[in-house]
């Protein structure tokens, strides 16, 4: 079995060397191959990956002449992958760190359940005993995603294997197959909401997500995006959850702008009590943009 282990680098230079050390540290694995994708880096963390991984065959760097977004980027290192060989991949954040046997279990999890989706248990990195993500669900009416276990403590409260509705894009170990039945991440959301996407798209096409409590990772919450407080995240997050609605939501699309209306509209009161006018200008300017059929990356940030 060949696995290829995609990561969307963006001024990582933070991240990379420990996220990949905790690759090259796994065990039980037959052939790895790490790809890292650089969506056109201003910062030194290309330079440093040539300089720390020279002639490691096991790593390769590919540079990208602008930064096209996270979905675009692991479509490129998904190719790549399967150029090389690859029976599955696994679309990795890296700003993680895994388990030495994350991906071991991940493999024998997939084993178990052929033609599916596998996603692992996930803690904060700078707390590890608390959950950031046991597996996820979607609300009924208006499918919201929500992450399983979010910021409660690990008392193993989730330590069943078990299928889940949603999979977060931090960590997503995919067969090739299901690639070429489901196809790849949807290029017009740039950042946010394309995991969303994608977990809708593979219900929809009757493919299973199963979570696997015994492969164990760590995330560096927010990292590249700085977290929830930031302009580019609530530009994203406001276009691109509009977009998701149309495309998956059906009859039930008007159900979900009410409630658009009245979550944004609290945002924003919220943002404005705080002092922070430029996440209610982005909120806004993504709506505008999401109307215009202004899709992929936003002309500024």
């Amino acid at each position: 079995m060949k696995l290829g282990i995609i990561l969307v680098n963006y001024n990582g230079k933070n991240y990379n060397k420990a996220c990949i050390e905790s690759i090259l540290a796994s065990s039980g694995m037959e052939e790895v191959n790490i790809i890292v994708v650089d969506n056109a880096s201003q910062d030194e963390s290309m330079r440093m990956l040539e300089e720390q991984y020279a002639g490691d065959g096991r790593l390769e760097l590919v540079r990208l002449d602008d930064n096209y977004g996270f979905s675009y980027a692991n479509n490129v290192g998904i190719r790549r992958a399967g150029e090389r060989g690859a029976d599955n991949v696994l679309l990795l954040n890296n700003d993680t760190e895994i388990a030495s046997d994350m991906l071991s279990q991940l493999w024998v999890c997939a084993k178990r359940h052929p033609g599916s989706v596998v996603v692992p248990k996930i803690y904060y990195s700078d707390d590890r005993k608390r959950l950031w993500s046991a597996g996820g669900s979607f609300s009924t009416v208006i499918k919201k995603a929500r992450h399983t276990g979010l910021d409660e403590r690990d008392e193993g409260q989730y330590d069943e294997e078990r299928a889940v509705d949603f999979a977060t894009g931090c960590c997503l170990w995919i067969p090739m197959e299901i690639i070429r039945k489901a196809g790849m991440l949807d290029e017009r959301f740039f950042l946010y909401y394309e995991d969303t996407e994608y977990s809708l798209r593979l219900h929809r096409k009757d493919i299973p997500i199963y979570y696997c409590p015994d492969a164990v990772m760590y995330h560096k919450v927010g990292a590249s995006t700085k977290g929830a407080d930031s302009a580019l995240c609530a530009y994203y997050i406001a276009r691109n959850w509009l977009l998701c609605g149309r495309i998956h939501l059906g009859r039930r699309y008007p159900l979900f702008l009410a409630y658009y209306v009245l979550n944004r509209t609290a945002c924003c009161l919220l943002w404005l009590v705080r002092g922070k006018r430029a996440l209610i200008r982005a909120t806004w300017r993504g709506i505008a943009d999401y109307h215009r059929g202004r899709l992929g990356r936003a002309e500024r940030y």
